[in-house]
């Protein structure tokens, strides 16, 4: 249906005259078979149009434009609920769920997540991340298998003088294993919770002694270097932080929601 509305908004009818005289008041700009277009409608076509003009997407707006828009639409839909597609199972269902969106994106739109976020509570929200942020990154390797019975047959390998990068290349299972293991840099949050902590505590120049088992298989981990992190600015995130801030009120108004509510499932 958004493709269909799309497409009619782009409908030009070079044969279309406004020249016929109707009785139109002040709050109408044209009318279809006795139809009247308001000025309401007229604004609200026009911000439509300005906003996909803003994005490069339309031709120069003009008035003339605008009213051929509003007619051909009028028209199109007086023809359709004619033919009664309006009463047909099928386009009611569209029309419902359409309805749905539109009184649950009002509703949101009036709920605490809604409500702008003040500066001081960005600016709360980003010293708390900062201050409990890992401060360093890593460059490391890794050797990835599927069961820890083989994790600790190559440890054994590794610990008797085993180049590091060809075991990953012969063994790994992971992506990296072509470049000898080789995960380059990278922040201890963009891996899996028990391969941080494990790195976090690991030497320089050192791989696992024993195995480190994430939701991936088990990993053998060698730390190359560890550098200070260039953290982001708060004005460099600020606007991350509001959304965040606001997805997680509204997940709770949800849940506060769903806790009132009598919910049965089959």
């Amino acid at each position: 249906m958004n493709n269909l509305t799309s497409a009619i908004a782009g409908i030009l009818i070079a044969t279309l005259s406004i020249n016929t005289v109707y009785a139109l008041d002040k709050n109408s700009v044209a009318a279809v078979n006795g139809k009247k277009i308001s000025q309401q409608q007229y604004q609200a076509h026009l911000k439509q149009l300005q906003a996909r003009n803003s994005q490069g997407k339309q031709a120069p707006i003009n008035r003339q434009m605008i009213l051929d828009e509003l007619i051909n639409r009028e028209i199109l839909l007086q023809e359709a609920k004619k033919l009664k597609l309006d009463k047909d199972k099928n386009v009611a269902a569209v029309l419902e769920q359409q309805k749905n969106n539109i009184l649950i994106q009002a509703l949101l739109s009036k709920s605490p997540a809604a409500k702008p976020v003040e500066d001081k509570d960005l600016k709360a929200f980003y010293d708390k991340e900062i201050a409990g942020a890992d401060q360093k990154e890593y460059k490391a390797r890794q050797i990835q298998v599927k069961d820890e019975a083989k994790a600790n047959e190559l440890i054994k390998k590794l610990n008797d003088g085993a180049s590091f990068e060809e075991v990953a290349k012969e063994e790994s299972v992971g992506s990296s294993a072509k470049d000898g293991g080789d995960l380059g840099w990278f922040a201890s949050e963009a891996m899996p919770v028990p391969f941080a902590k494990a790195i976090k505590k690991q030497k320089q120049g050192t791989h696992s002694q024993k195995p480190v088992k994430t939701q991936f298989g088990f990993h053998i981990i060698k730390l190359e270097e560890t550098r200070k992190r260039q953290l982001k600015k708060f004005e460099d995130v600020k606007d991350q932080i509001q959304q965040l801030i606001q997805s997680q009120r509204l997940k709770e108004y949800v849940i506060k929601l769903r806790n009132k509510a009598k919910i049965e499932v089959k």
